[in-house]
């Protein structure tokens, strides 16, 4: 029976997803699992809460665990945050929305392991994770506190060692949000640094519709040193849109040294998350080599209908998350490719599918991989023209993405239930894009036309 629940990806049991919150890897001796949190509504009407899968070995076997932090004392809803290592177990910091507005608060679970020993029945309940209250106070301009991002702090100046921890978080009105920088040694004080300011041209217009600030640190692959790569979604005609700007981060001012540019170029991709990690040794000149980075799928905003896809009416869930991607820098410029094991992965699905293809591509040439559904039809339709990439779902809006001409011409289709992701030229462009094909995918068809080859394609699937 075909389904349009992906298999690879994080989606809810049932209900609403709505976005990653955060995403932790215990790499400690023994240990190499990937834990997940996201937030989600059970039922349409029913308060947000934070949800949580685990995956041992890979970041593609996902189990559901008891849901983390759930709705208490008045609260409306319990959003998006992040997760670090603890002395002892991990923090959860999150928002805790109630009728007097939003504050961050955070929590703490001893043992993250014991999350996922036994699944509970009770929806209420939150074994292993004890709230600590609200850790960051009002000041005279600023309140609202929301959507805190958490990362390890840097040293000193040589940007090398990390001491403390940074947090970025949105503030103000949900009309006019304000991002805004703080700083705290032990993760638990915390000092406000001020509002986030930019030194240098940004590139874009960073007015009210900014939310969901993220921040990593990567090595350029190219001049070697170290930057803050800042994300950043606009909310913009009820459809979002997701970014990153290169730079470095003094104080509360980000110093801009690459402009901004999109992360995906795809119908349905926003709210992108960073993996920390629990403290392990590691080689400082592996430190900042790359990072895994999870992204939302959904086709409607915030103020969309989520209930209106097609799995919802038939299989009682919406929405999901990306898989993950390992990003490197290389002369400012992200560059994402999926992560290790997904073929391997894909060949033990139900209904999954991967090409990829080494390719030729001359002036007026190109190459097309179309998604065949179960009655022998094209649902979507993916074509890389050497200086152009698009993905036509035969709704009238064609997601496309420009290419540079010095990158190599290779295509990476992965299709998944009702996802479809496609990787072109070393994962210099990403598109994420929801389909729903009739009777699910039984494949996908490729061909070259006018001045173009496909000299190599390799496909994986059961």
């Amino acid at each position: 029976m075909s389904t349009f629940r992906p298999e690879l990806h994080v989606t809810a049991d049932s209900g609403i997803l709505e976005g990653p919150a955060g995403v932790i890897f215990d790499g400690r001796e023994g240990e190499n699992n990937w834990h997940i949190f996201y937030q989600y509504r059970p039922t349409p009407e029913a308060p947000s809460r934070w949800g949580h899968n685990v995956s041992d070995g890979d970041p593609f076997s996902w189990v559901e665990c008891n849901d983390a932090i759930v709705p208490a004392g008045g609260e409306s809803a319990v959003r998006a945050g992040a997760v670090i290592g603890a002395p002892e177990g991990i923090y959860l910091y999150f928002t805790s929305a109630t009728a007097a507005g939003n504050t961050i608060q955070l929590a703490h679970a001893p043992e993250l392991e014991g999350l996922c020993d036994e699944l509970l029945e009770d929806t209420n309940a939150t074994p292993g994770v004890q709230r600590l209250g609200d850790i960051v106070e009002d000041t005279p301009e600023y309140n609202n506190f929301r959507s805190p991002c958490v990362v390890p702090d840097w040293k000193d100046d040589e940007r090398e060692e990390h001491d403390g921890w940074l947090m970025l978080a949105i503030t103000g009105s949900v009309d006019t949000p304000k991002p805004v920088v703080l700083r705290s040694i032990d993760g638990v004080e915390w000092r406000f640094e001020g509002p986030l300011t930019f030194d240098g041209d940004p590139g874009i217009d960073l007015d009210e519709t900014l939310v969901a600030p993220r921040i990593c640190r990567l090595r350029d692959e190219v001049d070697s040193k170290i930057y803050d790569v800042f994300f950043f979604t606009l909310e913009r005609g009820g459809k979002d849109r997701s970014a990153y700007i290169i730079g470095k981060l003094e104080n509360n001012t980000f110093r801009v040294t690459t402009p901004a540019q999109a992360l995906d170029f795809g119908h349905d991709f926003t709210r992108p998350r960073n993996t920390n990690y629990l403290p392990v040794a590691m080689d400082p000149a592996q430190r900042y080599q790359g990072t895994y980075l999870f992204g939302f799928m959904t086709p409607s905003g915030r103020q969309g209908s989520p209930t209106k896809e097609p799995n919802w009416e038939t299989e009682g869930w919406a929405n999901t998350l990306t898989l993950p991607r390992y990003v490197t820098l290389q002369d400012g410029h992200l560059y994402q490719v999926p992560a290790p094991g997904l073929p391997e992965a894909v060949s033990t699905t139900r209904g999954a599918h991967l090409w990829t293809a080494l390719c030729e591509i001359s002036a007026g040439g190109s190459v097309v991989a179309e998604i065949v559904d179960g009655n022998g039809e094209v649902a979507a339709r993916v074509t890389h023209a050497g200086d152009k990439l698009t993905v036509d779902r035969f709704d009238g809006q064609v997601a496309e993405a420009e290419i540079g001409e010095d990158e190599e011409d290779t295509i990476t289709v992965i299709v998944d239930g009702s996802t479809l992701e496609v990787y072109a030229d070393g994962g210099a462009v990403v598109m994420s894009s929801r389909i729903w094909p009739e009777n699910g995918c039984i494949g996908i068809r490729s061909r070259a036309k006018g001045d173009a080859s496909i000299l190599n394609e390799w496909r994986r699937s059961r």
